[in-house]
């Protein structure tokens, strides 16, 4: 891994009739983040420019054609494709959506590539990337099959870390998919991410439970009983201080959540409800689990605001933060297991 201060920020622009362009600009129009990285925008710079006058955004551009012709310091737009694109702001457009896959597939390549150094991407459309070329729910599952390693979900909001045991599942799927060995691997990925990408040494992690009042020992249901309390239990005997299940209804308004590391949801909107409720437009959405590093905002494209320069880039911006953060994390932790007397020496 190169210095952490020359630190590329490929940059995947997502729906371009949504807010993604705007995010991803506003961000960027300060310059002090330009001492922080080097971004690089996957997406085409005639069109980046259109939107910058449509929206008054007076970030300056610098186009470039190959990767090799970046310029640290500058926001540069990689043409990934020459061709214009209609822009209609607020639209669903099947023809959009293709050119949503093709900045993320090129800046994909380009992190496996080591070409850039960590991955933020702009909000997608679920719905118009369909294809049969690109048939994935979004950028998590293309992702898992590019890169190596297994993603999770971790939403991400300063010490509020929310792991998803399963993400885009339809809720009559998800007892289904629940297993022991389920629960065993992203348990293991979300307390290897604690260490190696939040510097935590010894993470304490809380699991909710999947029925209300995480069963009532088996009054309402059987999982919590049959599958998570036991493989919770396995795990903990096994070194990993996991706790749980917890009944999901009160762990977060109760402020309990706060006691732990980071929690682990069974299905995404018990997870992202509470995550978005109290990361007040501030959170992250993070792929752990890979062996490269993507962060997006947590919010999807906006397109009833697009166009309007209404929306806030704070959550684009602590993607930004959060993936060079991560980044430096890494580092550190490579910088420490070559080196285990300073293990040591740390621990104290």
């Amino acid at each position: 891994m190169k210095k952490a201060e020359n630190i590329i920020v490929g940059i995947s622009i997502g729906d371009l009739n949504g807010i993604g362009s705007e995010i991803v600009l506003k961000t960027f129009e300060d310059s002090r983040m330009l001492e922080l990285c080097t971004p690089v925008i996957f997406a085409n710079a005639k069109i980046i420019s259109f939107i910058k006058k449509n929206l008054e955004l007076t970030a300056q551009l610098h186009g470039i054609d190959k990767i090799e012709q970046l310029v640290l310091g500058k926001i540069n737009v990689l043409n990934v494709w020459k061709e214009g694109v209609d822009i209609n702001f607020g639209k669903n457009d099947d023809n959009v959506g293709k050119y949503a896959v093709k900045s993320l597939v090129a800046a994909t390549k380009a992190l496996k590539e080591n070409q850039i150094d960590v991955l933020v991407t702009a909000p997608i459309s679920k719905y118009n990337i369909q294809s049969e070329e690109f048939s994935f729910p979004g950028h998590t599952d293309y992702l898992n099959q590019e890169l190596e390693g297994e993603a999770l979900m971790f939403m991400i909001q300063d010490n509020l870390r929310i792991g998803l045991l399963t993400d885009h599942l339809p809720i009559n799927d998800i007892s289904k998919h629940l297993t022991t060995d389920l629960i065993n691997r992203k348990v293991e990925i979300i307390n290897e991410s604690l260490v190696k990408d939040f510097k935590i040494r010894k993470p304490k992690i809380a699991i909710l439970g999947l029925n209300p009042h995480a069963g009532d020992n088996g009054v309402i249901g059987k999982e919590d009983e049959e599958i998570i309390k036991p493989a919770v239990k396995k795990l903990f005997d096994n070194g990993i201080m996991i706790f749980g299940p917890f009944s999901a209804d009160g762990f977060f308004g109760n402020g309990l959540y706060e006691k732990y590391d980071a929690v682990i949801a069974i299905y995404h909107d018990q997870g992202l409800i509470p995550f978005k409720t109290l990361s007040f437009g501030q959170g992250v959405n993070y792929t752990a689990g890979l062996n490269k590093i993507r962060t997006s905002p947590d919010h999807g494209t906006a397109f009833e605001i697009a166009g309007k320069g209404l929306a806030d880039y704070n959550s684009f911006k602590e993607a930004v933060y959060l993936a060079i953060d991560i980044y430096n994390s890494r580092i550190e932790h490579q910088e420490m297991c070559k080196n285990p007397l300073k293990i040591k020496q740390k621990q104290l």
